[in-house]
């Protein structure tokens, strides 16, 4: 009677046992399951994440090539300019001097003309004072 009743207890504590392990499984299970979940949302929120980053990442790097190209643009219209004016600018010099070149020989050649015409008008004037002479001589 009481090995049978020591059986039965031990079947007791045996099946208690069995519970207790069966609800550690389930609840290491569900643990297990938790994880498993929020290990796949985490990853979808990070992909999403990277994504969005990513599209970010892309539209900063069109920005940055725009931003680029026009100062690109500004940089090559600026030497354009430059050279275009540097150009310019010696055409200007060498207009400048072209007309300083004429100036200075129209100069030479109006001084000669009228150094001509002076001693022309020096010549009559004493032709005529001559004339004058001769003719009180007379």
């Amino acid at each position: 009677m009481v090995m049978m009743m020591r059986m039965v207890m031990m079947m007791m504590v045996m099946m208690m046992m069995m519970m207790v392990m069966m609800m550690m499984m389930r609840v290491m299970m569900m643990m297990v399951m938790m994880r498993v979940r929020m290990m796949r949302v985490m990853r979808i929120v990070v992909m999403m994440m990277m994504r969005r980053m990513r599209v970010r990442m892309m539209r900063m790097r069109v920005m940055m090539m725009r931003v680029m190209m026009m100062m690109m643009m500004v940089m090559r219209m600026r030497m354009v300019m430059r050279m275009v004016m540097m150009m310019r600018m010696m055409r200007m010099t060498r207009m400048v001097m072209r007309v300083m070149m004429m100036m200075m020989m129209m100069r030479r050649m109006v001084m000669r003309v009228m150094m001509m015409m002076m001693m022309r008008m020096m010549m009559r004037m004493v032709m005529r004072v001559m004339m004058m002479m001769m003719m009180m001589r007379m």
